[in-house]
């Protein structure tokens, strides 16, 4: 055992009580039933503890905390510690005195789940050191380990579907073609319902506005050009009743009736 390794508790339990055992006859194993369970040798508290590689079984006194007896654990399940046959809340173990003396005595829980701690605490210190048996070996031929082979065989393929990863036209981050330049300059129309602007010609020029020409004069007073507009026609109202009698009409506009039709045109 190495003079740094530190001790760790791994499980503590208020109440255990010892029993003397009579030796074992066969090999069929250890019977509680055996024990004089209403009289125990001794009551107290059961600390399991850590260092290195070695569990320990320590009997301690519940006020004090004076020691009565260890067992180490080099092994688990082992010669120093074994299950009865006939229940899972007894266990026989093998305690040591330091110089070299040993002996066998009954342990006992109140509380099964007591007995349950007790037992997989010393599973789990044992599948721990374990574990690091084997990083051990890993590390001093760390070419012997399984290798990890991701290449692939002889005759292997392996089929991509991309039909999702293909962008649709039209999508951002896909750049939009534009037209080919003519040359000249592009300019838009005006929006609708915008107003127009008049272009004013030189005086003397003639002019072309609603089917009449007209002819710019220039102004006494500005200098500028004026334009004689063509004044409008005044409108000839007439009155039609075309719910009335289709052959007749009223006002002063003439009607003809289409023959045939009974329509009156205006």
């Amino acid at each position: 055992m190495e003079e740094g390794e530190y001790e760790s508790v791994l499980c503590v339990k208020p109440e255990v009580h010892v029993y003397r055992i009579p030796p074992r006859a066969t090999n069929r194993g250890y019977r509680a039933a055996e024990w004089q369970l209403d009289q125990p040798s001794w009551s107290g508290r059961l600390r399991i503890t850590a260092k290195g590689q070695v569990a320990y079984i320590k009997l301690e006194d519940r006020t004090s905390g004076e020691l009565f007896a260890q067992a180490p654990v080099d092994q688990f399940p082992g010669t120093a510690v074994e299950s009865v046959t006939d229940s899972s809340r007894y266990f026989v173990i093998r305690i040591e005195d330091g110089n070299g003396r040993r002996a066998f005595i009954g342990i006992g829980f109140v509380d099964r789940g007591d007995a349950f701690d007790f037992n997989v605490a010393l599973q789990d210190h044992f599948k721990w050191v374990k574990q690091q048996c084997e990083f051990a070996k890993q590390a001093q031929n760390p070419d012997q380990g399984p290798k990890l082979d991701l290449g692939f065989k002889e005759g292997q393929t392996i089929k991509l579907n991309i039909a999702n990863m293909k962008k649709k036209e039209g999508t951002a981050g896909t750049p939009r073609a534009r037209p080919a330049s003519t040359g000249g300059l592009s300019l838009l129309p005006p929006p609708p319902g915008g107003k127009t602007s008049t272009l004013i010609p030189p005086p003397g020029e003639q002019v072309s506005v609603g089917g009449s020409v007209v002819q710019t004069a220039v102004g006494p007073s500005s200098g500028g050009a004026t334009v004689s507009w063509p004044q409008p026609r005044p409108a000839t109202t007439a009155t039609t009743d075309i719910w009335g009698d289709f052959t007749k009409s009223t006002g002063s506009t003439s009607s003809q009736t289409q023959p045939g039709t009974g329509w009156v045109q205006f």
